[in-house]
């Protein structure tokens, strides 16, 4: 039984908690005292107070426990787990800062300390595939369509967000990179919308958002690589009304004696607008393509998911498809499966057969699963 902390007792966080703590000693920290009283006393979760942006307070925590994992928001991701690092804890992340993680490699290899980083569903699962598809053929593209969607739309939006509106935000305006014919594209988020079918539930809108991040530099010779939201259609139209509208800027602005960024405001307001209600249901749903030649033939390979709110435990289908690939990640460390030293992105450790096979099981014990198809498309070019 291993001693581990959870930094982050929200949506995700709290999922995290309550799996992990099914076999190891968990304790769950955040600075929303209503948060962690939720897990105290529904789940019988051990819990502490704390702000991450405390440095110092932070590493005399984290020195008590075995393992870190860190669900902090995107903006304290960055500083967090350079101070989980610093600290000496292996730790897995899913905070997915604007920041570039594999900065902190260096830093993770010195102090003898593994770092898995975006160990989500997407950034996540999706560069474990293509990881473990790198490792045995020659990738020619990947793209990935994920999103998270409210069972029932209600105007306006369509959409309820499992993650704080700040953070989806941030995927709403940081400029969106993929890779065309070899070349580095960055084009505006939310741009490049198509609509695409699935067959659960029908069309939705795709569009560009940033989300192939460290495949960009682990991956430099996969020439067309692409990563897009989904969202039901019209969602998009009312985003952008509100981008061009001066809503997401982050220079503050005098309202009467009052200082704010319109960012800040936006988020405050859409949080009662966006917050899925209690008992809620929602889907995950993802489709991820890698295609290039394998043993001289053409080779596609395709991974779809389609994942639901589980009434049994009241649990969000975003905090499971996205918490338990984290809790998968961190059992591969548990188990001493993953072993190497420094900062590893999810594609880093698709690449080994007993991590992915491991990875995928952990998922399916706890009803994620990905459907796999595959085609042969003739000889290789």
């Amino acid at each position: 039984m291993a001693k581990i902390i959870v930094l982050g007792a929200g949506m995700v966080g709290r999922a995290m908690a309550v799996d992990l703590g099914q076999v190891h000693d968990v304790t769950a920290s955040d600075i929303d005292e209503k948060a962690l009283r939720t897990l105290r006393e529904k789940h019988g979760i051990a819990t502490i107070e704390l702000d991450v942006s405390d440095r110092d307070r932070l590493a005399r925590t984290v020195a008590d426990f075995d393992l870190v994992i860190g669900a902090a928001p995107g903006f304290l991701g960055f500083e967090t787990l350079k101070t989980v690092i610093e600290a000496g804890k292996n730790v897995v992340d899913i905070s997915f800062c604007p920041e570039n993680a594999l900065d902190l490699d260096p830093l993770a290899s010195r102090r003898g300390v593994t770092a898995m980083v975006d160990m989500g569903v997407a950034p996540g699962m999706d560069h474990v595939f293509l990881g473990y598809h790198d490792g045995s053929m020659r990738v020619e593209s990947f793209e990935c369509l994920v999103g998270g969607l409210p069972k029932k739309r209600i105007w306006p939006f369509d959409y309820k967000a499992p993650f704080s509106p700040v953070d989806v935000i941030e995927e709403y305006t940081r400029p969106a990179r993929f890779v065309r014919n070899g070349n580095l594209i960055v084009e505006p988020a939310l741009s490049d919308t198509e609509l695409v079918e699935f067959d659960e539930i029908g069309t939705v809108e795709a569009f560009n958002t940033d989300g192939l991040r460290t495949l960009l530099v682990t991956m430099p010779h996969i020439p067309n690589m692409k990563e897009k939201t989904l969202r039901y259609p019209g969602h998009i139209r009312l985003i952008l009304a509100l981008k061009d509208s001066g809503f997401f800027e982050t220079e503050k602005i005098k309202i009467g004696d009052a200082e704010v960024s319109p960012r800040e405001f936006t988020s405050k307001m859409l949080i009662n607008e966006w917050a899925l209600a209690p008992g809620e249901e929602e889907i995950t749903i993802m489709r991820v393509t890698v295609a290039g030649e394998e043993a001289g033939r053409q080779k596609t390979y395709a991974y779809h998911l389609y994942d639901e709110y589980d009434r049994a435990t009241g649990t969000s289908s975003m905090a499971r498809t996205t918490g338990y690939t984290c809790t998968a990640a961190a059992d591969l460390l548990l188990e001493g499966l993953f072993t190497a030293k420094g900062v590893f992105p999810p594609e880093l450790v698709g690449k080994q057969r007993p991590c992915f096979d491991h990875m995928l099981a952990y998922l399916a014990r706890r009803g994620v699963v990905y459907r796999r198809e595959e085609h042969a498309d003739g000889p290789a070019r």
